[in-house]
């Protein structure tokens, strides 16, 4: 008995099943019959087409099911909020500018469509040539020989440089966007300012300064003199600074015969003073003034001026008078510092 139940439950569970999954297959039949497939047509930008069969209606959820997404730049046909039926065609394709423009406004809550238009407009390059000051520097030199009392004296003023630099520029709706340097050409070199520290003058000093000069039998210029009233014909005037290959002469080593009447006069026709004549190059006419910081402990305070040529002389040469040989010789040749006053 105990057997026989157990089979009449085990078939009475088989029967159950059988309903139930039959019951569910009906289901599902039915869901079938009632849901409606759709064949729709997706042309890409890139003319790319695919053929999907669907049972969404709306265009955005059968993009999205063919995993297609739009980019920023393009736009479909119809809508993406629109619903289509089988046989439609959604066409996705690249929108023009003007509707970029029109997009770009429409999310934008501070600029103008005007403005945007503009942001599209072309750019421009162009190449402009503009001059520029280059400043001076300013140079001290200190000749003072760590004296306690000491002057600051201008030697030579400072002047800007000139330079022509070229540039591209580019802009859009006649605005500079960018600048950027192309070359550059030096039209004038700046001079700089020269500022000399020397020994404060007191009347000590100024005595005993007359004094040397009243042993120096040899000097024919008083001196003195002649420092005051060369330095004064130039103040105020911008010199000529350059390193100039510096020697000396005397009168009985220019050839002339100690007899001669022309023994001892320069090509200007005047006499040669020592301390005071300069032989130099045609570049530098007769009456220039040349200033050496060398010789500013000298009677005459390092004031020369050009008086005489010299076969020998160059332009980057000059050649001191002094009274004998052997000053001449003790000299020698050197490279000095010369302020040239034309």
């Amino acid at each position: 008995m105990t057997n026989k139940r157990k089979k009449t439950k085990i078939a009475i569970k088989r029967i159950i099943g059988i309903c139930l999954i039959f019951i569910i297959l009906l289901g599902l039949c039915a869901f079938a019959a009632n849901t409606k497939l759709n064949r729709v047509k997706i042309i890409c930008s890139n003319n790319y087409e695919i053929v999907t069969m669907t049972s969404k209606t709306k265009v955005s959820e059968i993009l999205e099911d063919n995993h297609i997404i739009l980019l920023p730049e393009e736009k479909v046909e119809p809508d993406l909020n629109e619903q289509i039926s089988s046989g439609d065609i959604i066409k996705i394709s690249s929108k023009t500018e003007e509707e970029k423009v029109a997009g770009v406004a429409q999310t934008t809550t501070n600029i103008s469509e005007e403005d945007i238009v503009n942001a599209y407009k072309a750019i421009t390059e162009r190449i402009i040539v503009e001059q520029e000051k280059i400043a001076f520097e300013t140079i001290t030199k200190d000749v003072s020989n760590s004296s306690e009392e000491v002057t600051n004296d201008v030697i030579q003023e400072g002047i800007e440089g000139i330079k022509e630099v070229t540039y591209k520029v580019k802009c859009q709706n006649d605005i500079e966007i960018e600048k950027t340097k192309v070359s550059e050409k030096i039209m004038q070199e700046p001079v700089n300012k020269i500022i000399q520290v020397k020994a404060k003058v007191t009347s000590r000093t100024a005595k005993s300064r007359k004094e040397a000069v009243s042993d120096e039998s040899t000097k024919v210029v008083p001196q003195t003199s002649s420092k005051s009233s060369l330095a004064l014909k130039v103040k105020g005037k911008t010199p000529i600074v350059k390193t100039m290959n510096t020697s000396a002469y005397t009168a009985s080593t220019c050839g002339k015969n100690s007899s001669s009447s022309g023994y001892g006069i320069t090509s200007s026709g005047a006499k040669a003073s020592s301390w005071y004549t300069v032989a130099a190059g045609k570049a530098y006419p007769v009456g220039t003034i040349i200033y050496i910081p060398y010789f500013q402990n000298k009677p005459n305070g390092g004031w020369f001026l050009v008086q005489d040529r010299g076969s020998a002389i160059s332009n980057n040469r000059i050649d001191i008078y002094m009274g004998t040989y052997n000053e001449c010789i003790n000299f020698g040749r050197k490279n000095l510092e010369c302020y040239i006053y034309k």
